[in-house]
């Protein structure tokens, strides 16, 4: 089993429902196990600033799937859930984003791992930090801790 971070966000329809719904559905796949979820906040979007907040998540899963496996999984409920690809960046009813896979580091293809985007998004590294701050993030081997704290000196005028 490999211990593997998602994270969930949604900015359509009833948000917290459908957050709810997606770690329902990751706990019922027999490759996978719901080990920790962090409190559910709300967020402006970021990159594509023309629409409605987003409610965000982090989940902390163990998994017997495989890295492609897990995207391939993840992304058939965001299909469920009416996810279309059609806006980068734009809304959606679900977004589902492995965020780190054990100590793998996947550059190319399919997957980037860890995901491309998690040093500077805080709406991950917040929820990521409050269910798993000791963990560490290939291959800069910085904590999620120690991350989110570079992102906020970052930020600073």
């Amino acid at each position: 089993m490999a211990e593997a971070y998602l994270g969930l966000g949604s900015n359509l329809g009833d948000r917290c429902a459908m957050l709810d719904e997606a770690v329902r559905r990751l706990a019922r796949h027999p490759g996978i196990s719901v080990v920790r979820v962090a409190a559910y906040r709300e967020t402006a979007p970021v990159d594509y600033l023309e629409q409605g907040n987003f409610i965000n998540t982090a989940v902390a899963v163990n998994t017997s799937l495989s890295p492609l496996e897990l995207l391939e999984t993840v992304q058939q409920i965001e299909a469920e859930f009416g996810r279309k690809r059609e806006v980068r960046f734009g809304p959606r009813t679900l977004d589902i984003d492995i965020l780190l896979y054990g100590d793998l580091v996947v550059d190319g293809g399919l997957l980037v791992l860890p995901h491309p985007r998690l040093h500077e998004r805080e709406f991950v590294l917040v929820p990521l930090a409050e269910i798993a701050p000791q963990t560490r993030i290939p291959p800069d081997d910085l904590t999620v801790k120690e991350m989110l704290t570079r992102f906020y000196r970052q930020r600073r005028p």
